[in-house]
């Protein structure tokens, strides 16, 4: 399984963010140009992530962006549900746009789900927390240079 480009974008503001000192502010442009990303794509991705609470918006001079919960209250699974448009990995997993001649008997679709489950309930065990465990090695490579 893939994820979307805006998934793995969400993802990595919220590492960026999680790598900084408590409480400190970042221009969206900071972590476009660290990630060497589009501004524009990341202003979209930081006003999602702004919706589901998870990093507050600061507008106006002196303003920015930082996280809003701390790190161990940010389940890496949760935010993988809320970023991704669909877990359609094949055909059949689409309800509307099946044209599958065997979904209805097909033994396969099962196994794939279970493989699904089980994908997101890995990812379920982890929180932003778990992956700053590396903090002090993450900051040199996205703060300097």
């Amino acid at each position: 399984m893939k994820l979307t480009q805006y998934t793995d974008y969400s993802l990595r503001v919220l590492l960026f963010l999680g790598a900084l000192d408590k409480g400190e502010l970042v221009q969206i442009q900071d972590v476009a140009s660290i990630y060497h990303l589009s501004k524009n794509h990341l202003t979209k991705v930081v006003h999602h992530l702004g919706k589901l609470d998870l990093i507050e918006t600061i507008r106006g001079r002196g303003g920015g962006i930082r996280l809003k919960q701390d790190p161990e209250q940010i389940n890496i699974g949760w935010v993988v549900r809320q970023t991704e448009e669909d877990f359609h990995i094949v055909e059949c997993f689409a309800h509307k746009d099946n044209a599958c001649r065997i979904s209805s008997i097909c033994l396969l679709k099962g196994i794939l789900h279970e493989a699904l489950d089980a994908y997101l309930n890995v990812l379920d065990r982890y929180t932003l927390k778990d992956i700053l465990a590396n903090k002090q090695a993450l900051q040199p490579l996205l703060f300097q240079g």
